[in-house]
């Protein structure tokens, strides 16, 4: 293996993940700008203009608070549930295309830590993890409100990751490939996924607020029901890693959904800028706007959460099974039709 391409590899990994923190520490900022916009509030305005440092105040309560293990817990299960929680939100990016090639001192540089031909069925392997951190940290705390919390989370994410998958099973048939990679690049110019797949973009969407625990599926939490459900007992850091856990995921969920369905880092007039400005800032300029992609999605999330009451339990449970799951089957049936409908009118 040559050195340029570990450095380059190393380097890749350690910027996606200083912003993949700084992201989720800086989410928790503009949640509660959100909210206190949507409210008629003020918001955090006291540490730094703005109130831009609050999440380095936040991680530094969290840090130095005590830690508390409840006597009756396992505690070596107790603190293998956030860091797993943790871990599995981090490997998500490892896929995904944030920009094209750029070129750097002569040397073409891949953003994409790693381009394997499966990388849908890795991110879904990836993501369905994260319910073991869940269902660990539940089960350990001993605590009767912690494990229906943990066992709504993982009925909550069987439930709607089936719905997911055959969502995207849709978009499989159009595109032909299970790489993030060949799927970006197949969405030069305006030929984004989502207008081809309006409705399965609109299954995963409401799949990637199940997936997520955000309102209105964050009934694994649900505070008027559970008191905290499976994070009852948690507390300090361990606290923390959950909550970056949901912010992590919420960013992987809204970058997915940016290079699925709304072209990743394709724009409009984009080979026109890129001969314009060259090899290596114009490729840049395409990261610039994948990431305005994923900050519209991350607002979404926030705007749904302080605008939509919660669910019930068994209203979450009929929408997945009776509304969700034959929507993307007959979605499935419809994209079919249409396939082999083109393929005969072309051969005519």
């Amino acid at each position: 293996m040559e050195l340029e391409f570990l450095i380059e590899k190393t380097a890749l990994v350690l910027v996606l993940f200083v912003l993949t923190l700084t992201i989720a520490a800086y989410s928790t900022w503009a949640e509660r700008k959100v909210a206190a916009w949507l409210q008629d509030r003020v918001g955090p305005n006291r540490a730094g203009p703005f109130g831009l440092l609050q999440p380095l105040a936040d991680g530094g309560k969290m840090f130095f608070k005590e830690e508390i293990i409840p006597s009756g817990a396992n505690k070596y299960l107790f603190i293998a549930g956030p860091s797993l929680a943790l871990l599995v939100s981090f490997l998500g990016t490892a896929v995904i295309p944030f920009g094209q090639n750029i070129e750097i001192f002569g040397r073409v540089v891949p953003l994409q830590v790693t381009d394997i031909n499966v990388g849908i069925l890795y991110i879904f392997g990836v993501v369905s993890l994260g319910v073991y951190g869940i269902m660990i940290g539940g089960w350990a705390s001993n605590n009767k409100y912690s494990l229906m919390g943990a066992i709504r989370g993982a009925s909550q994410n069987i439930s709607y990751e089936i719905a997911m998958g055959l969502s995207i099973i849709a978009l499989l048939m159009v595109t032909n490939t299970l790489s993030f990679k060949e799927i970006a690049a197949q969405q030069h110019g305006w030929h984004w996924n989502v207008i081809y797949q309006p409705l399965g973009f609109l299954i995963f969407l409401i799949c990637a607020f199940a997936e997520t625990n955000r309102v209105p599926f964050d009934l694994p939490e649900c505070e008027t029901e559970l008191i905290g459900g499976y994070q009852t007992e948690y507390s300090a850091f361990k606290m923390g890693a959950y909550m970056f856990a949901e912010y992590i995921n919420m960013f992987v969920s809204s970058v997915v959904m940016a290079v699925l369905y709304f072209g990743g880092y394709n724009y409009p007039g984009m080979d026109a800028v890129n001969q314009a400005l060259g090899p290596t800032w114009g490729p840049l300029i395409g990261v610039g706007v994948m990431f305005f992609k994923i900050i519209a999605f991350i607002f979404f999330f926030m705007w749904v959460r302080w605008t939509v009451p919660r669910f019930r339990y068994d209203q979450l449970m009929d929408l997945g099974w009776k509304v969700l799951i034959p929507l993307a089957i007959a979605n499935i049936v419809i994209t079919a039709i249409v396939i082999v409908g083109f393929d005969l009118f072309n051969k005519l």
